[in-house]
């Protein structure tokens, strides 16, 4: 069990180096960090904190970690760098909590899908005790609990950092390095631009992935026995959290609902040409659908 600075070991270091990282209610993204950490030898003390006692009793068998806190301020106590892997309604909050017992100078990075009141009120919070630096990496699951955590989750995956014009050059800088380092494809965007992307290409398949299964559930049950590839893999992520969804789609209200409108005038459009049997204009939609999956980069 580790829970004492008298049983660290000292790992190897390279890329972004570290005395120690913090990382506060790991689940899957948070876990996955702290494995990476250990795995790429980012940090010589590797700390966390989980709000379920179950949860730090559990953790602190871990290898990957070596200290497990009781308290979030006792967590980023000594941290250069702090992960707030909390779900996006929480992030704020733990930031706030957090504040007065960063190191000087330390930096508050985060997981969340939802970037543009998380980095204002999270820049106001942290204030002259450090630096926050918002950031949401692209490798999410519909499983969330740390038990599924993977050192190469990051492995190529997409990821925004996501300063304002008012953050630090040296500690967005440290942000991106430190995704780089987990293996990461880092792209910086304004906050608000980042929220407008996502609504689109993240929260809105997950909004037709699960209003597709909840409309189908009202049909004969036994259907779903018949299911072939193309409904298992287009519905796959309606088997997330939806809990965790439900505060996702709260904070980003706005942007999912514009991009809902513009695909209910897309899908009205295929349906009027359907109707119409404009059967060019359906093969149109067709290959254009195609084109663009078939340009998707590649994943490992």
């Amino acid at each position: 069990m580790r829970s004492s600075l008298d049983t660290i070991a000292v790992y190897p270091l390279q890329g972004t180096v570290t005395e120690q990282i913090t990382v506060l209610a790991p689940g899957l993204l948070g876990g996955s960090v702290a494995k990476a950490v250990r795995t790429h030898g980012l940090a010589r003390r590797i700390v966390l904190w989980a709000r379920r006692p179950e949860a730090r009793l559990a953790l602190r068998e871990q290898p990957w970690c070596d200290i497990v806190a009781d308290t979030p301020e006792a967590a980023v106590h000594g941290s250069g760098l702090v992960v707030i892997a909390a779900p996006v309604d929480c992030i704020v909050p733990l930031t706030q909590q957090i504040a007065p017992h960063l190191a000087p100078a330390a930096i508050v990075t985060d997981v969340g899908s939802v970037k543009g009141e998380i980095c204002r009120f999270g820049h106001s919070a942290v204030g002259a005790h450090g630096h926050f630096v918002g950031a949401h990496p692209m490798a999410g699951s519909e499983k969330t609990s740390w038990e599924h955590a993977s050192a190469g989750l990051f492995q190529h995956r997409a990821c925004f950092v996501t300063p304002l014009p008012e953050t630090d050059a040296k500690a967005a800088e440290t942000v991106v390095r430190f995704w780089r380092d987990l293996g990461c494809e880092v792209t910086t965007e304004h906050p608000d631009r980042h929220d407008e992307i996502v609504a689109h290409i993240s929260h809105l398949p997950q909004v037709l992935a699960t209003t597709l299964c909840a409309f189908l559930a009202k049909k004969d049950p036994r259907w779903r026995n018949h299911a072939g590839g193309g409904l298992r893999d287009t519905t796959r992520i309606a088997a997330s959290d939806p809990q965790l969804w439900r505060t996702i789609l709260e904070q980003n209200r706005d942007e999912v609902l514009r991009a809902l409108g513009s695909y209910e005038d897309e899908l009205h459009t295929f349906r009027a040409a359907l109707a119409n049997r404009d059967y060019l204009d359906i093969t149109a939609h067709l290959e254009r659908g195609q084109a663009y999956r078939r340009d998707f980069r590649p994943l490992p």
